[in-house]
């Protein structure tokens, strides 16, 4: 009897030798400009415009927060997040990345390398319109690999990084065939939308706010097969970046998160350079889903959050010494990532 690996091989090979389309990556605009940050959209140097959201009143935070969107969702995601964290005394600002949102070739991949250099173009223009602030960058699911991308090319010169969920499902974490298949699709089909129907995966515990996400003609809710190859892409830059990773860090992942598997994650997380560091704190909420920062229990990650920021700025210019640690102070809360990563099975 053949081998699943062997099966997979004879079914895939016609299919090999007939492969002759390309993933589409939107065409980059010709235009060059100087860079702006306007009040609701900002200008980046091919002259694209990224819709702009933002909260807190920035003058007067101590702290702004640029926070980057995740696949399908767009900027308003952040709208709880930027809400809670202004009422905090801390700012935060979203833009929709290219694709996504409000911005121009909706629903199309327009290259990993450009959405980073929006994310470094976004953070130098905030340093300088804000240049007495702390900034942290915020990125959430495949907006955390942008930042871990964006961290490797714009140095040390921020206050600190929050990651929810990142995606670091790279291609060298992934199965050979998973790996063929993906190729496969996005060099036959495309344009092909999947919408993941059938595959009972839950991002969330919040049945209200996924459904108010369903009604939202922004989120995009038919993913073509060459944005899921792009975003590959981009987590394979996250891999390569990951080794320059020793900015201090907020780590967020759910115990029950559907989306971001549990493997790669506990993988990315156990080899992270300095991983022992004071620097570095990693929560895994036990009753946590993929879109913490909006799950029922979103109250507490974005307690989390501001505590940990507020923290970051006291120490600003100081060695920083918060412990890195999973908050064990809740029973049923979060747990321990020792304990967590024993098994890659969810429960």
């Amino acid at each position: 009897m053949l081998k699943i690996q062997q099966l997979c091989i004879f079914l895939m090979f016609p299919f090999l030798l007939n492969a002759c389309a390309k993933p589409y990556v939107y065409p980059l605009v010709p235009e060059k400009s100087v860079p702006q940050l306007h009040e609701d959209y900002a200008l980046m140097d091919d002259g694209f415009r990224l819709p702009v959201r933002r909260w807190g009143n920035t003058v007067e935070q101590q702290a702004i927060v640029l926070a980057v969107h995740g696949l399908n969702d767009y900027g308003l995601g952040f709208q709880s997040t930027g809400e809670y964290l202004a009422a905090k005394g801390i700012g935060l600002l979203s833009y929709d990345q290219r694709g996504f949102g409000e911005t121009t070739g909706h629903g199309y991949w327009h290259g990993s390398q450009r959405m980073v250099d929006d994310s470094r173009i976004m953070l130098s223009l905030i340093r300088e319109q804000y240049p007495d602030k702390a900034i942290f960058l915020l990125g959430e699911s495949m907006g955390g690999a942008v930042v871990l991308a964006t961290l490797n090319e714009t140095g040390r010169k921020i206050s600190g990084v929050v990651l929810i969920a990142p995606a670091i499902w790279s291609r060298i974490t992934m199965p050979w065939y998973q790996r063929a298949l993906l190729w496969l699709a996005a060099h036959t089909v495309p344009a092909k939308e999947l919408t993941g129907e059938g595959l009972d995966l839950m991002p969330s515990d919040n049945m209200d706010m996924l459904r108010a996400l369903g009604r939202d003609p922004l989120v995009i809710k038919a993913t073509r097969v060459d944005v899921l190859y792009g975003v590959t892409n981009l987590m394979d830059m996250t891999a390569e970046a990951s080794s320059g990773f020793t900015q201090p860090s907020l780590i967020l992942y759910g115990k029950h998160d559907q989306i971001v598997p549990r493997t790669p994650t506990c993988s990315w997380l156990q080899a992270l350079p300095d991983a022992g560091s004071s620097k570095r704190v990693i929560i895994i909420y036990e009753n946590g889903y993929h879109m913490l920062n909006r799950d029922l229990q979103a109250k507490k990650v974005l307690d989390d959050i501001a505590d940990w920021i507020q923290k970051a700025i006291s120490a600003e210019g100081t060695d920083f010494q918060h412990k890195k640690t999973v908050i064990d102070e809740q029973p049923n809360v979060s747990v321990k990532l020792s304990d967590f990563c024993k098994t890659t099975i969810d429960d």
